[in-house]
């Protein structure tokens, strides 16, 4: 499961997400996100957080089901690799779009 670095708020002392650090998986971490790519929003939640929600391992409590997005890459998409790719394709989706969309005229109705 993808899940953020841990840093303490120089404010609060209390500890938040560092969103320019996901942590992939024990052997990978993503550093270095800005921290503007968390800014795109689909449908109220940013991009990116849909993305790691969707790519984390999940198991079924009633029927003990996995479903695990690193299977479905393997076996569906061909790579294993996808669900990293994925997350970072997004990031890129996410600043480019916010660019296109600042450059645009003002809406004139």
């Amino acid at each position: 499961k993808m899940k953020f670095v841990k840093i303490k708020d120089p404010e609060t002392g209390k500890s938040i997400n560092d969103r320019s650090t996901v942590i992939y998986n024990g052997k990978i971490t993503i550093k270095g996100i800005p921290l503007k790519a968390w800014n795109y929003v689909v449908n109220g939640k940013a991009a990116l957080d849909w993305v790691m929600e969707r790519q984390a391992v999940r198991i079924d409590k009633a029927s003990g089901i996995v479903n695990d997005a690193n299977d479905w890459a393997t076996e569906t998409m061909g790579n294993p690799k996808y669900p990293l790719e994925l997350f970072q394709r997004v990031v890129t989706v996410s600043l480019e779009t916010q660019k296109i969309v600042h450059s645009l005229p003002p809406l004139d109705i």
